[in-house]
């Protein structure tokens, strides 16, 4: 029987501390906004403990199950994620929150269908990268299908508006692609095309737009538009390299709007300054380094393009976040992994964290 000595202690401990570190923050920057909403400031708070009780749950589950289990799903659980992307649109079923429809309602449980489907997105190239090694380098095998099957869930996501999520899922697909042995002019082709696609996206949406011409000067409307990209700033200015102290920024006090979800990394360059947020990235390196490590080792391709491409996951995301809130990138919308408060994206973080772990305890019994 594998014990619990035997699992990769660093990613054990970097996700453990990111996850009370986001904790800490959520309640930090909910506390008086919970008060004023719901009568108490542990609202957020108590609802992040639980999605963190049923993250380490589902991560206890992920660690059980055989990796070579999602090659066998790859297809049905691809297929399933199609279809909650699908149901989005379906009256009684999807609904709108913060100004987006990305959500779906069964009974009394609601989750964002884009966060599993980046499962299974990754799911499925695994499988197939493995299973086409021989014939990588052929244009109609080992390029096509592993782009344009992938490439419809991330349209599905993209028509939710959620450009954010559909770069993030994009470029992990990419990434795999090259890491597999794709020819590089294929790859080269690609992101020439949606390059160009991107830009007739964003002329087409206004919304799009607006936030690039917000991103490249945020003072042009610093109580409109640009109003979040400004407090963000003023946020992490006051913060220095020490910080004003763990729950005295004054940023989060309704002047950073929903200061406990996207711009979280903001609160805590203010309130622990600019080693506070060195400290968050060092563990999201670690993160990198251990999950990169168990793809390396793993037993077969299969295990290393999932390893793989479940830990670029959450490191990308983390990186899309910590640049759209110190403004290197444009708004997208992308929580901080495992920090930022929200159930979806927490049980699917910890469910890739899991399956990480699967795949070094197998690797470590061949």
């Amino acid at each position: 029987m594998i014990k619990f000595k035997d699992y990769d202690r660093l990613l054990i401990i970097s996700t453990l501390m990111l996850l009370v570190m986001g904790l800490l923050m959520v309640y930090s920057t909910s506390s008086v906004v919970a008060l004023k909403r719901f009568g108490t400031q542990y609202f957020f708070v108590k609802k992040q403990l639980t999605y963190m009780l049923a993250g380490i749950i589902c991560f206890v589950g992920a660690t059980r199950v055989p990796y070579g289990f999602y090659r066998k799903m790859a297809y049905p659980i691809l297929i399933l994620a199609v279809l909650a992307l699908v149901c989005i649109y379906i009256p009684g079923i999807g609904f709108s929150a913060g100004g987006a429809r990305r959500w779906i309602r069964l009974g009394p449980i609601a989750f964002q269908p884009s966060e599993p489907a980046k499962l299974a997105v990754i799911f499925f190239l695994a499988y197939s990268l493995a299973a086409k090694q021989e014939k990588i380098r052929e244009f109609s095998v080992g390029f096509l299908p592993n782009i344009l099957i992938p490439g419809v869930v991330i349209l599905l996501i993209m028509f939710e508006t959620d450009l954010g999520t559909s770069i993030a899922l994009a470029s992990i697909v990419l990434i795999l692609n090259f890491v597999a042995g794709v020819k590089k002019r294929y790859l080269a082709g690609l992101v020439a095309g949606s390059g160009v696609f991107i830009y007739l996206v964003i002329n087409k949406f206004s919304y799009m737009m607006t936030r690039i011409v917000i991103f490249l000067d945020p003072w042009k409307d610093p109580e409109g538009k640009g109003f979040q990209m400004v407090q963000s700033f003023l946020a992490f200015g006051s913060g220095g390299i020490k910080g004003v102290g763990l729950g005295e920024g004054k940023q989060k006090l309704f002047y950073l709007p929903e200061a406990h979800t996207d711009f979280i990394l903001s609160v805590i360059g203010e309130e622990l300054g600019f080693l506070g947020v060195a400290g968050v990235m060092a563990l999201y390196g670690l993160f990198l380094y251990c999950g990169v490590r168990i793809a390396m080792k793993a037993r077969d391709r299969h295990g290393m393009y999932l390893a793989l491409g479940l830990t670029l996951m959450v490191v990308l995301q983390a990186v899309f976040n910590s640049g759209v809130v110190m403004g290197l990138l444009p708004p997208k919308g992308l929580p901080l992994p495992f920090i930022s408060y929200g159930g979806t994206s927490l049980l699917v973080n910890m469910i890739a964290v899991g399956i990480i772990l699967n795949i070094y305890i197998r690797e470590n019994e061949a």
